[in-house]
């Protein structure tokens, strides 16, 4: 009976796969589950909810008999302005083709005994989604092509975890990360011009194909170990997730349509400042330039679809997160943070990347949590990424990013 609700709480989730984008840092999500979305993002050393091992799956040893569901409301919004010498068509376009996404988080944590427990983290992210319904009718299909311009990506994870308590200081976890992922492009014909051209090695599989679906796995390991009676530390590496190939759009991205998930590690403190009050502290890399998709810049001679074909040439990233709560009463909780990671798209890269903007740096946050006379629990969370820009320079001078986002989510919460 107890293996069933966890696997049903992961079916739901399944079903629920195809849930829009969410790109903050880079295309990662801010954070994971509601109480850590309220602190800027923190939780390698402060789980909170059945969600932790999104982070570090040694938290899940620590939560106890949990269930959490959420929703969070994710609007980004972002544009390209076009600035060159004269030209009529220069100015501001919108890439909000839709502005609402709503993305769900499941997670259901069971201790098998004092030592070990059982759990799933069910979440998501995505972030490249961008509709621009003018852009190529304004340049005359010009620069990338002929009607809308954009891409979809949506990406979800579950995580079948394992937490150990080695002793009263020390819990390590590891986690299976089986995900999904869903990709389509269009209005990109300009990338697809066939023989005697060749800019791509697959012509026919760059654009304009529909929505791919593709599954891979990778793993996530993690430790907590609580220092002090005030300070705990924690550090999890999740590995590359292995996807398979996005086979129509095997001659847009490099290796054959090859778009692996990137490895990343998190390291951090938690420290009890008082009694009621809580500071956390996260510091996240994520590897960008593993990926050869992502990684690889638009200068170059080469097709795309080989392994040295043209990509987004993104930087690796590394955020720093910090974030605090307080308990105001004994049924109210209050929630705060502030994050920043310098954006991963060079000033000499925007001509691509004006379908995947993912250029936002400071977010702050609101949260909190009310304990309901059942003892379930209810969370919210905002956040708001300052809107942030970088200007095209050298051979993409002229191609301008743009973005800002808000979000607003609700968790129901409950400990067994």
């Amino acid at each position: 009976m107890k293996h069933t609700k966890l696997l049903a709480v992961a079916a739901v989730a399944a079903a629920l796969a195809p849930f829009g984008a969410s790109a903050t840092n880079g295309y990662f999500s801010h954070g994971y589950g509601m109480k850590s979305k309220g602190m800027a993002g923190v939780g390698v050393a402060l789980p909170q909810d059945s969600l932790a091992a999104s982070t570090n799956p040694a938290g899940m040893a620590l939560i106890g008999d949990r269930l959490d569901v959420g929703l969070d409301w994710f609007q980004p919004k972002r544009s390209t302005t076009l600035a060159f010498p004269g030209a009529p068509f220069n100015g501001e376009y919108s890439g909000n083709g839709d502005s609402n996404f709503f993305i769900p988080e499941f997670g259901y944590n069971k201790m098998l005994n004092p030592k070990l427990s059982l759990g799933v983290s069910v979440y998501g992210n995505g972030g490249m989604n961008t509709k621009y319904t003018t852009l190529n009718a304004a340049t005359g299909g010009g620069i990338f092509g002929q009607g809308d311009l954009g891409v979809d990506m949506s990406q979800l994870f579950v995580a079948p975890t394992l937490g150990y308590k080695i002793d009263d200081r020390n819990s390590v976890g590891v986690s299976l990360i089986l995900a999904y992922q869903r990709f389509k492009a269009y209005g990109l014909t300009n990338f697809a011009f066939p023989p005697p051209f060749n800019a791509s090695l697959y012509p026919a599989n760059v654009t304009n194909n529909g929505y791919d679906s593709t599954y891979g796995a990778g793993f996530r390991i993690g430790w907590i170990g609580q220092i002090s009676p005030e300070l705990s530390l924690g550090a999890s590496y999740q590995s590359p997730i292995w996807m398979q190939s996005i086979s129509k759009y095997k001659g847009l991205f490099a290796n054959e349509g090859e778009f692996d998930i990137p490895m990343n590690a998190t390291v951090g403190l938690a420290w009890k400042v008082m009694p009621k009050a809580n500071l956390a502290f996260d510091v996240q890399w994520v590897n960008y330039s593993g990926i050869a998709s992502i990684n690889n810049t638009m200068y170059t001679p080469c097709q795309l679809g080989t392994s040295c074909g043209a990509g987004f040439a993104w930087r690796d990233m590394t955020t720093f997160k910090l974030g605090g709560d307080y308990q105001v009463t004994n049924d109210i909780k209050l929630r705060g943070g502030v994050s920043y990671g310098r954006q991963p798209i060079p000033s000499t890269e925007t001509l691509f990347n004006v379908i995947a903007p993912g250029v936002p740096e400071w977010h702050a946050t609101l949260g909190a949590t009310w304990t309901l006379p059942n003892k379930s629990e209810l969370t919210v969370a905002y956040m708001h990424a300052f809107e942030n820009e970088v200007t095209g320079s050298g051979g993409t001078a002229g191609f301008n990013l743009k973005m800002y986002q808000n979000s607003l989510g609700i968790a129901w919460g409950m400990k067994f």
